[in-house]
């Protein structure tokens, strides 16, 4: 049975239908979706009926998965799979991570010297009216860009810190001690397709404290510019969570953040984070 790519009103998100994805096992399908996923950036699955081994099982087509490092965070039967949620269990421990506060623009993994680009999340349990999930094409932000902003970036690596990015949630570690466990690394701000050659920023607000070559000040303001310009409506998807809803999309060109909503709304995700081809993906270095 084909598969149907049907556009979003944003013009890279696309809602694929045609299958349930526990059957999408070819590698005729697999190879369509992974194109599409390389050069589009987002794909949407409505309603979709998938229990957590085939969701991993599906996750897995794309690439190797990780694992999940907090253990607190980790569904008790399948290691690959981080569970989202402001929920808690009889004994009122949280059953998942990130609660139910504003998550800011982001992109996963960005403080690693390798980061895992592909993200798959599934909604299990999604309140009527909202949260929202937002996503940001970095490639079509970077073709709106001004010539002269563009030869001002060309080859300039970004400084990504962990330390800045842990220091919102966790005020017992200082910078030092985050640093030491996870040193800060650098990534070109401009990275090329492997396939089509378009290019496209690599940007973290959450996480990036400056440019390399350039002073403190002038690399921090030029960030908050192109992160400004990249986060303008006409290069955003906002996706309305309905349950069953998976959503996939590829961290080397997208940037994505969540509202914030109501303790007493019950909100349970459950993601798989996936290690793309650098063969057919953007794998900032």
């Amino acid at each position: 049975m084909p598969l149907e790519f049907k556009e979003t009103e944003s013009q890279f998100t696309y809602e694929v239908s045609g299958t349930p994805i526990w059957s999408l096992n070819t590698e005729a399908y697999i190879r369509e979706l992974d194109q599409a996923l390389s050069t589009h950036g987002v794909l949407v699955f409505r309603r979709q009926s998938v229990s957590e081994q085939e969701l991993v099982d599906f996750s897995a087509r794309f690439g190797p998965l990780d694992k999940v490092v907090r253990t607190d965070w980790a569904s008790t039967s399948h290691a690959e799979i981080t569970r989202i949620s402001n929920m808690r269990n009889a004994d009122g421990n949280p059953i998942g991570g990130l609660g139910s506060g504003e998550l800011d623009w982001h992109s996963d993994q960005s403080y690693m010297p390798a980061p895992a680009t592909g993200a798959i999340l599934q909604g299990v349990e999604v309140p009527e009216d909202g949260p929202q999930t937002y996503w940001a094409n970095l490639a079509l932000a970077y073709a709106a860009l001004p010539e002269a902003t563009k030869r001002r970036i060309d080859g300039k690596r970004a400084v990504f810190s962990y330390a800045k990015r842990v220091s919102k949630y966790d005020q017992e570690k200082t910078p030092e001690e985050v640093r030491r466990k996870t040193p800060d690394v650098t990534h070109l701000l401009v990275n090329r397709h492997p396939v089509t050659g378009t290019s496209a920023l690599y940007l973290d607000p959450a996480t990036t404290i400056g440019i390399e070559g350039l002073p403190e000040d002038e690399g921090q303001e030029l960030l908050d510019e192109l992160t400004a310009h990249a986060t303008q409506p006409a290069f955003v998807y906002r996706h309305d969570w309905q349950p069953g809803d998976v959503v996939m999309w590829d961290n080397g060109f997208m940037l994505h953040r969540r509202d914030a909503f109501g303790t007493d709304q019950n909100r349970l995700l459950k993601r798989t984070t996936i290690r793309l081809s650098p063969g057919q993906h953007i794998i900032p270095s």
